[in-house]
């Protein structure tokens, strides 16, 4: 993943070619000609003694303390700056006569059209169904879709770098994608509007839900129903994206079963890349335990289903001697009546795009606006009580047996940089 910044990345103003040379015009397709660069905010002075150079954006930066981003956001009336810098900044524009260009923020500042959507795996039926949401709000502007998919690390960095560069997009819109300090640096540079969805960063809007209290109700549920031994099935840690889901519901179930003083042993926690396919092999793994659990909590509906092929293959019937709990409620699970834990994929990508497009109207909160949707365990088919014959008679002396995860104490869902 890596911070290191890449090739066509944002132009210092003072290095960018003038307004007499940028091409205007605009990029709406992933893979789409270069655009033209942002002009310098430069000015020079013709007087008496002849071309006399003036203050730069650079030497503002100098004068107020900021970085040239900041000097950047307070000439574009961006709303990320708080009110003490704004008027450092301007003191210092007044203080070295600095006057910025006007055909260069003209230029800097003309909108191409397109909204850029980077998202990872854009098949998951997750990521669908948060698109679905996306386009249901931006199908009724002016403003068209550019969708870029992320499924390895090279292609992170080419996005990112793309989107970057001005006149690209008027606004970024990213899915499921933690995104690292350098990245978020480099927004601001740019000043370009951004929401994230189902990601936190302290400093952007962002729409999530709470991965821990999702952990939690799935494990409640089970609970209530007589299950001690509780099996998780999750996705390995991905480093290319930043993904924090699966460890946080984890870390939820863990919290659940303490709170009933109970304790999850090592050896019923499985994780893989995610997958049907996987986590085909991964249930296999906890139901040929010689200890079983009787029921399996994970991170994911694609996961959960694949815990139920397991389950079928291996001749355990569902609900009766095994419990399944998926996560998302896809369109397949309500098919599969798989009891999961509900989060609002359409309307965490309509209310994205929303907030984002209000940003592009001049609508502007500050602090950058968090919203958390609600959860809900939805009770389908494949939870029931387990059976006396099935029950394990776990406890916190009997799990002790095991070695167990050293996970955190409990903290907000909303993972943040």
């Amino acid at each position: 993943m890596g911070g290191d910044r890449e090739p066509g990345g944002v132009a210092e103003p003072s290095t960018a070619p003038s307004a007499d040379t940028a091409e205007p015009g605009s990029v709406s397709a992933a893979d789409g000609p270069e655009p033209g660069t942002a002009p310098s905010a430069d000015v020079v002075t013709v007087g008496a003694e002849g071309p006399r150079r003036t203050a730069t954006i650079k030497d503002v930066a100098a004068r107020a303390g900021v970085g040239v981003g900041t000097v950047s956001r307070v000439l574009n009336d961006h709303p990320a700056v708080t009110t003490s810098t704004r008027e450092r900044v301007r003191a210092a524009m007044e203080d070295l006569d600095f006057h910025p260009n006007r055909a260069a923020r003209a230029l800097s500042r003309q909108r191409s059209g397109a909204l850029a959507v980077i998202v990872p795996f854009v098949t998951h039926p997750s990521s669908v169904e948060r698109l679905r949401g996306v386009l249901s709000v931006v199908d009724e502007s002016p403003f068209e879709v550019v969708l870029y998919g992320v499924d390895f690390t090279e292609r992170r960095h080419q996005r990112l770098a793309r989107i970057f560069r001005p006149n690209v997009a008027d606004g970024l819109l990213v899915v499921s994608l933690r995104l690292l300090a350098d990245e978020v640096r480099r927004l601001e540079e740019a000043v370009l509007p951004t929401v994230v969805i189902d990601a936190g960063v302290e400093s952007l809007p962002s729409v999530v839900v709470d991965d821990v209290a999702g952990g939690e109700l799935a494990a409640q549920h089970l609970l209530a129903l007589g299950h001690r031994r509780i099996g998780y099935i999750g996705d390995a840690v991905e480093p290319r994206f930043g993904w924090t889901s699966s460890t946080r519901r984890l870390l939820g179930l863990s919290h659940a079963l303490a709170a009933a003083d109970l304790e999850l042993p090592a050896e019923l926690v499985r994780e893989g890349p995610h997958g049907r396919e996987t986590a085909i092999s991964l249930a296999t793994e906890l139901l040929r335990l010689p200890d079983p659990p009787t029921a399996i909590f994970a991170h994911s509906d694609t996961q959960a289903l694949g815990a139920l092929e397991a389950a079928e293959q291996l001749g355990r019937r569902v609900p009766e001697e095994l419990s399944v709990v998926g996560f998302d409620d896809i369109e397949s699970a309500r098919y599969a009546g798989l009891t999961t834990v509900r989060q609002p994929l359409f309307e965490s990508g309509r209310l994205g795009a929303s907030m984002l497009l209000e940003g592009l109207n001049g609508v502007r909160s500050q602090p950058a606006p968090h919203v958390e949707l609600p959860l809900e365990i939805v009770v389908r088919r494949t939870t029931a009580p387990t059976s006396a014959r099935s029950r394990p008679s776990a406890s916190k002396a009997s799990s002790s047996r095991h070695p167990q995860l050293n996970l955190p104490a409990r903290t907000t869902g909303r993972a943040t940089h």
